[in-house]
């Protein structure tokens, strides 16, 4: 695979929390649920999106908005209007004086807030309860908010979207599912590829004639014998050439990069049941299950079985390499 396919391959939806909202002006809800990843477009009216940290915008319809955990978040339909529901871990609603409504103002399937009419707010917003552990190099880099506006070009995925989220066929989670990463993909590979957007420079380096083959052969093959001399050997330049330009343009030395990779990867793996510690260790360039082990708690401090049990999941933590808020414009 090329970098960009090997970052952008996560994260995946795999039962992500999708929903219509309607609301009547004016209205405000306070995010406080601690997702890692969120993604909001607006079907019906306008939206303010007030994060804790960047800067505010507004969200017309079809932007596609995607906001970064764990931080909390403000979205109405003004900035002066004061959030009347807060939502909570597990997608739980309460209004500002602590009663649930999660139940109460549930509309059907995959709909809630208020009955719509006449200049209704229409909201979908789908949200990441737990991003695979590749997604994290992104995701780290993520700003607060990101902004695909409509004018840029308007994305046909929020209509597929709008009219899936109202079924409930055989397989629709599964359809949801798909349709939020693609949607979610969309507006990363046009972050990445915008280089007025703050783009990491990790994956900037992919164009580089020396780097940029480098990171493709650690990620295409990361189970083999890497060494610095042999991955210079591969692309024609001389150890130390490589080592510097490679830690200069990327961050951090090539084997330093491929111990996070092989261990990002071998994260993603464990949460498949059926896939042994042993067996996950062969497939990411480990001797075997001893060796991965060594490492994995040397780096995540956890164990492969730890981390499979929760322990090892963190919050994904800025870099700081981008601005709170972006808008692409292309």
């Amino acid at each position: 695979m090329d970098t960009l396919t090997g970052l952008l391959e996560s994260p995946k939806a795999r039962g992500a929390f999708l929903l219509k909202s309607v609301f009547q002006p004016p209205w405000g809800m306070r995010i406080e649920d601690r997702a890692p990843l969120s993604v909001v477009t607006m079907l019906h009216g306008d939206a303010w999106v007030l994060p804790d940290r960047g800067r505010p915008l507004l969200l017309r319809p079809g932007d596609v908005a995607v906001l970064r955990g764990p931080d909390a978040y403000t979205i109405a339909d003004h900035p002066d209007t004061e959030p009347r529901i807060v939502v909570g871990p597990e997608q739980r609603c309460q209004t500002t004086d602590g009663q649930d409504v999660t139940e109460r103002m549930a509309l059907g399937v995959r709909t809630w807030g208020q009955p719509d009419r006449a200049g209704s707010s229409v909201m979908l917003s789908g949200t990441y309860q737990a991003p695979s552990e590749i997604g994290a190099r992104i995701l780290s880099a993520l700003p607060v908010l990101l902004v695909r506006p409509a004018y840029a070009r308007p994305n046909p995925l929020v209509g597929v979207l709008a009219e899936e989220i109202d079924k409930d066929e055989v397989g629709q989670e599964i359809v949801l599912d798909r349709l939020l990463d693609l949607l979610l993909i969309n507006v990363l590979r046009t972050w990445l590829a915008d280089p007025e957007s703050g783009a990491p420079p990790w994956f900037r380096a992919q164009s580089d004639p020396v780097v940029g083959p480098a990171l493709r052969r650690l990620h295409e093959q990361p189970h083999l014998p890497w060494t610095v001399a042999s991955l210079a050997d591969s692309v024609g330049v001389s150890r130390a050439g490589l080592a510097r330009h490679f830690t200069q343009l990327v961050g951090e030395p090539p084997m330093s990069y491929l111990t996070g990779w092989r261990l990002t990867l071998a994260a993603d793996m464990l949460r498949d049941p059926d896939a042994t510690v042993a067996s996950v260790a062969r497939r990411v360039g480990y001797s075997g299950a001893f060796a991965l082990s060594a490492a994995f708690k040397r780096v995540r401090g956890v164990s492969p079985q730890e981390f499979r049990k929760g322990a090892g999941r963190r919050t994904v933590r800025p870099t700081g390499l981008s601005p709170q808020t972006v808008v692409l414009e292309r």
